[in-house]
């Protein structure tokens, strides 16, 4: 047997302990997983989940997959075209595409980039509407000395460009807020505010802000109340402790279970997406502390 179908079989196994049903064998654990269906955690349904691939990127894209199926998840976050096919084959939806950003610096915010942003806009809008995927990530990147009005008016000059083929293509762009006192120094999109005028300014229906939890407690805080007033603009939502951006469990100060039923209580129907880094060394641990945040999410 190759090398890579032990893996997956181990990882069946490991889904199979997780999930809390034990394994007499390899082939029991492949077998049991599979008659699990598509809701082996018993999941209700009022959140949508999903999980950011790069944070399990000690596991190939199809062993991933083959994680999350076992607990009844259908959708990984950031996996690019080169990369869907293998999405396509395992049934898992692609929540939240990339690739056509340059980075995480150099984004909406600076006109310098425009016109290399545009031509991979509007090559990778097509791309994730022939797929028959929703949303498309994007960046304001940092100001590097810029005011923040001139970081709003630029990103609008530069969105309005592509916005009408997203609109066309049923395309959803959608902007992700990052703390700048952290993780990401010089941000302009590093709070709800310039996030949600930007939203207001270009007045479209397929752009949204990716409300990352784990960035805006760290910048703003006032989470539950944010979500409330201004969900209208929010099209995503990322998970992750805080502090450390590691599980999401009682080590750290948010309250998941609150903020996701205030999410349910919105109306909300896109995904919320674990993107929290797991801290247990053994990947046996990482899956563990993946269903886990699954299961305090699943209000």
């Amino acid at each position: 047997m190759s090398h890579s179908l032990d893996r997956r079989t181990l990882l069946r196994t490991m889904v199979a302990g997780a999930l809390g049903i034990g394994a007499a064998s390899a082939v029991g654990a492949h077998a049991t997983t599979d008659a699990l269906g598509s809701n082996p955690l018993n999941l209700k349904g009022n959140i949508n989940h999903s999980v950011a691939r790069w944070t399990f990127h000690m596991l190939s894209l199809e062993e991933l997959c083959e994680v999350v199926k076992g607990f009844g998840v259908r959708a990984i976050d950031l996996v690019g075209p080169n990369e869907w096919h293998i999405l396509k084959r395992e049934g898992i939806d692609s929540s939240m595409c990339n690739g056509a950003e340059i980075n995480l610096e150099d984004g909406w915010g600076d006109s310098r980039f425009h016109p290399e942003l545009i031509e991979r806009y509007r090559k990778h809008i097509d791309l994730v509407a022939e797929a028959g995927y929703r949303n498309l990530i994007c960046f304001s990147g940092n100001a590097r000395g810029m005011d923040p009005e001139q970081g709003l008016e630029n990103a609008v000059k530069g969105l309005k460009q592509i916005l009408a083929q997203a609109e066309k293509r049923g395309v959803v762009l959608q902007m992700e807020l990052f703390n700048s006192k952290i993780d990401h120094p010089d941000y302009f999109c590093d709070n709800s505010a310039w996030g949600i005028e930007l939203c207001k300014r270009l007045g479209s229906p397929n752009f949204k802000l990716l409300y990352d939890i784990y960035h805006m407690q760290i910048s703003e805080g006032d989470i539950i109340r944010t979500i409330n007033d201004y969900h209208e603009y929010f099209g995503h939502y990322h998970t992750a402790g805080v502090p450390g951006r590691n599980e999401i469990d009682d080590t750290q100060e948010l309250y998941y279970p609150a903020i996701a039923r205030a999410i349910k209580k919105t109306g909300f129907k896109g995904y919320l997406a674990q993107e929290f880094i797991p801290t247990p060394g053994s990947i046996e641990g990482k899956i563990q502390s993946l269903k886990a945040a699954v299961q305090i999410c699943d209000v």
